[in-house]
């Protein structure tokens, strides 16, 4: 499987969340961690106050792909498996990982490095590490 080097794009994006991530906790003190704004929109714990940040915030994040649509003239190009069962599981995998791991890549990756979190600079030394084993595996051993 060959990946595309994006530099340019890949610069920008990073730079952009970074950006949404300080916005968001300068206005709103809210860490901007994925796992974090979707629990706190849905049941059980609503959190009202929070509330229209948090749509906005997704809707920002769902709205990313067809502005650069627009721009650009071209889809984002992704890669993701056909495979619906691999799917589920991988979906699993992550939510149950966001849950044990007390918050997601964006919140820990992100946002608390960026704060200095020692609980989150393990975190992501954690999950990189998995996802560089599992990587190797699937393109060395299994041959994916």
């Amino acid at each position: 499987m060959e990946t595309e080097f994006t530099p340019f794009t890949s610069l920008l994006g990073g730079a952009l969340i970074g950006l949404s991530a300080v916005v968001l906790l300068a206005s709103h003190g809210r860490i901007a961690g994925i796992s974090g704004i979707v629990s706190r929109i849905l049941p059980p714990s609503v959190d009202k106050a929070g509330l229209p940040q948090a749509i906005i915030f997704l809707i920002g994040l769902l709205l990313a792909a067809p502005l650069w649509f627009l721009l650009t003239g071209a889809a984002p190009v992704q890669v993701v498996s056909g495979n619906g069962l691999l799917l589920v599981v991988a979906g699993l995998l992550v939510g149950f990982g966001s849950v044990i791991g007390n918050g997601c890549t964006s919140g820990h990756g992100v946002c608390g490095i960026s704060r200095g979190s020692a609980r989150s600079i393990a975190a992501t030394i954690i999950f990189m590490a998995t996802a560089f084993v599992t990587v190797f595996i699937l393109r060395h051993v299994v041959g994916g």
